[in-house]
Formats: C-alpha cells, sequence, structure tokens
C-alpha cells in the first residue's frame, strides 16, 4: 500500500501571479495593467507572498523596484510554470495538438530568407504552427512574449541558449546602372566620393568593412540613414549609391544581377554571427527541437551561405 503523502502546501496562485508579472515589468504599476487589478493589490499580493515565504522578493525604491537575490532565483521557475500551464490550456482546447511557435526575426531575413522556406516547414511540420514577430531590433526575452529568436550578435545572455546557425561576410554592393553612371570604383578608397547606404541599427558594419580595408578614414555615416538591410539593398539596385551586402541578404540579388558586388577578394568576415536563440529552460521544448532541426537542414543546403559547398 502506498503510504500516505501529505500535499505540498502551495502559496496563492494569486499572489504567485502578481509576483511573476511584477517581476517581468519591474513594476508594480505595469503589473497591474497587464492583470486588470489596482497597483496597491498587486503590492498587497506581493507583501503576502514575501511575509508567508519568510523572505523578501524585492527591493523597493522611489522610482521602482529591483528584485533580491532570491527574488531573481524564484522568478524564472514562475515563468516557466506559467508558460507550461498556458501553453498545456492551449493544446487541450485545440481540436488537434498543434503548437504554437512564437518567433522573433528580423524582417529583412524574414523577407530575404525564411519566407520562401518556411512554407516547407508548415507542410511537414503540421503539428507546430510558426508565429512571426518581426522587428528591426533584437528581442528582449523579460519583455517580449516570444519562444525563440533568429538574431545575429554574440552570446552574452547566461540565462539564454544559443545554437550556432551561420556565419556571414561583409561586401559593399551597387547596381549595374550606378556604375554606367557614376563611372567605375577600382578602389575602397574610391567610396570616398560616393552615397554609402547605412543601416542604422547595424551601424557598425561599414565601419568594420572599410577599417579592414584600409578606407577608415571614410565616413560611413554621411550617406542616407536606413532602418534595414532589405531597404538599404533594394535603395542600392534603384542607383541610389553603395549598400553593404552580406548573406543571406544579398545572395538573390547578385544572383538576378540587379546588384553587382564591388570587391569579391575583399570580403570581410562579420564578427557577429547568426543564431537561435531561446531561454535555457525552454531549449528541449519539442516543437522548438522540431524546429531547429529542420531551420538547421535548410541552412546545410543553402550554397550561398559561407562554409556550404556551392553545387
Amino acid at each position: 500500500m502506498t503510504p500516505y503523502k501529505r500535499r505540498r502546501r502551495l502559496p496563492s496562485l494569486n499572489a504567485l501571479r502578481a509576483f511573476e508579472a511584477a517581476a517581468r515589468h519591474l513594476s508594480f504599476k505595469d503589473a497591474a495593467e497587464e492583470l486588470s487589478v489596482s497597483q496597491s493589490a498587486v503590492s498587497h499580493q506581493v507583501k503576502g507572498l514575501e511575509e508567508s515565504l519568510g523572505i523578501n522578493l524585492f527591493v523597493r525604491r522611489t522610482r521602482g523596484v529591483e528584485l533580491t537575490r532570491k527574488g531573481k532565483m524564484y522568478y524564472p521557475i514562475l515563468r516557466a510554470a506559467f508558460e507550461s500551464i498556458a501553453e498545456g490550456t492551449d493544446m487541450i482546447l485545440e481540436e488537434k495538438s498543434v503548437s504554437v511557435l512564437t518567433l522573433h526575426v528580423y524582417s529583412t531575413f524574414t523577407i530575404r530568407w525564411l519566407l520562401p522556406r518556411l512554407a516547407r516547414f508548415q507542410d511537414s511540420q503540421q503539428e507546430v504552427q510558426v508565429r512571426l514577430h518581426t522587428s528591426q531590433s533584437d528581442v528582449n526575452f523579460e519583455q517580449d512574449d516570444v519562444d525563440a529568436a533568429i538574431m545575429v550578435g554574440q552570446p552574452g545572455d547566461k540565462g539564454l541558449h544559443y545554437d550556432h546557425l551561420f556565419d556571414c561576410e561583409l561586401s559593399p554592393v551597387c547596381s549595374p546602372g550606378y556604375l554606367e553612371k557614376r563611372g567605375p570604383i577600382d578602389d575602397p578608397a574610391d567610396l570616398a566620393g560616393h552615397p554609402l547606404l547605412q543601416v542604422y541599427p547595424s551601424a557598425k558594419d561599414w565601419h568594420i568593412w572599410l577599417e579592414s580595408n584600409g578606407a577608415g578614414h571614410i565616413n560611413a555615416d554621411a550617406g542616407l540613414q536606413l532602418e534595414s538591410y532589405d531597404v538599404a539593398l533594394t535603395s542600392a539596385a534603384q542607383g541610389m549609391g553603395v549598400a553593404l551586402g552580406q548573406q543571406p541578404y544579398v545572395a538573390t540579388d547578385l544572383q538576378t544581377g540587379r546588384l553587382v558586388e564591388l570587391f569579391p577578394q575583399r570580403r570581410v568576415p562579420n564578427p557577429n554571427h547568426w543564431y537561435l536563440v531561446c531561454r535555457s529552460e525552454k531549449r528541449h521544448q519539442p516543437k522548438l527541437t522540431i524546429f531547429r532541426d529542420w531551420l538547421t537542414g535548410e541552412i546545410a543546403k543553402d550554397p550561398d551561405l559561407p562554409g556550404n559547398e556551392r553545387t
């Protein structure tokens, strides 16, 4: 006979929800707005939770709150628990067992690489539905309601899991018509007389290429300031100046002849690399594993990415 086990005593669910929301926002006011209750109600619930546990979870300051050491330990546990409850609820309410994967992706990567391939994923993996959240900015996993992100950068957060996807190279490009109109560009120093199309969220990229090719004296910020690589490359194809290209953004334009690469032998490795990123506690979720396996397979088949053999 199985011995009787006393049920574990759990804190109030409302108090836990209040703490999780307040910890995520680092604001009782924002937590109250999310939960549709008063700020004093959130404060009361959190205070009651702290008293029941016998520990302080927040440090109250004049302009906000900060998590204590134990608060920082408790928050990710509750965050994962509430997400599991939400996902389980969604699953049993669906007619079919479909998991939604919310993916944060740069808009240029979405338009120029992911979307042409994503239909194949949805056809072959009908148990996972991808919901795209596009932006020019990097994701904030503490604030944004996403499962994973495809991003370029460097691993820097110990709470996140990074799967390396591929590296890329930087190289100037322009339209054939631009060269016909302005004349040949034979040396990196010649770029001083041309408008450089700058992607301001990735402002360092032009500086990296210029400095690596002995042209660091050129002001890379003097030309048009554009919000994305897609806009910059489209502007270059329309003859508005010289853009900086990188894989996989520029492959199709080079293949179709809309753009030409000015210095094929002077490509510079981007010091930032591409990753699939998620919170560490979510890296083994089945929907993420399925998408990760598909994504890495597609990347391995792309002949335009550095490291893949061209066929």
